[in-house]
């Protein structure tokens, strides 16, 4: 049986086309490779890793967004300590208030822009569902509802028990509008025993709360 010319061509090109996918994968593309000098280390884990790199560049005012340590904006600390610890929460949550405080995408000092980082965050640590609502707030500011949508649908799959993972939910439900979703994360917040008036108290002023049923309020709460 002969093979004809064009076949040839057309497997040639699925696999140049499939080799090329893979190695932007592995690359990661405009948002680059993992790989680092130090690191990456997970935030949650590795905490005898992470001191050297935020003694020197993730300071309390660095954090605050007044100056950089070892590079000229805060944007450069803020820059390597995401390249040392990709799924550090509070490095995370200022890379995103400069982006908002220069009014860019990419903020000055930073390699990658604010999205590449959580990019890379989730690439590094899937199931980090805290990186993961981080990254659902700065969809909502962008009004993009459908993805974050999809991401908070992924961490309700990790929250399993966390009381306080549901009630962070349901913050971020409420954010998006979605105040049903919300009221039923302040439910499940409350059977597992945490009752925190932030969420109750928001759902309340726009008249969209409901007292959880008798099987749901029967758990022993944690008090505020």
């Amino acid at each position: 049986m002969q093979i004809s010319r064009f076949s040839v061509w057309v497997a040639l090109l699925t696999a140049l086309a499939t080799s090329t996918h893979a190695l932007a994968q592995a690359d990661g593309g405009a948002c680059g490779p993992l790989t680092n000098g130090y690191g990456p280390y997970d935030f949650r884990t590795d905490t005898d890793k992470l001191s050297i790199v935020t003694g020197a560049h993730f300071l309390p005012f660095v954090e605050a967004l007044v100056r950089g340590n070892t590079s000229s904006t805060p944007g450069g600390d803020i820059d390597y300590t995401l390249r040392a610890i990709p799924n550090h929460h509070n490095a995370l949550m200022s890379m995103m208030r400069l982006g908002e405080k220069e009014k860019t995408n990419k903020p000055s000092g930073s390699r990658y822009t604010v999205e590449c980082w959580f990019d890379r965050a989730l690439r590094f640590r899937p199931d980090d569902h805290i990186a993961r609502m981080i990254y659902v707030t700065f969809l909502t500011k962008n009004n993009r509802k459908p993805e974050a949508m999809q991401h908070l649908e992924f961490v309700l799959k990790l929250a399993k028990d966390n009381a306080f993972t549901h009630q962070n939910i349901g913050l971020l439900y409420f954010d998006l509008g979605e105040h049903k979703l919300a009221l039923a994360q302040a439910h499940k917040a409350i059977e597992l025993g945490l009752n925190r008036p932030g969420l109750r108290d928001k759902l309340q002023a726009i008249g969209q709360w409901a007292e959880p049923s008798p099987a749901e309020a029967a758990s022993d709460p944690v008090k505020p």
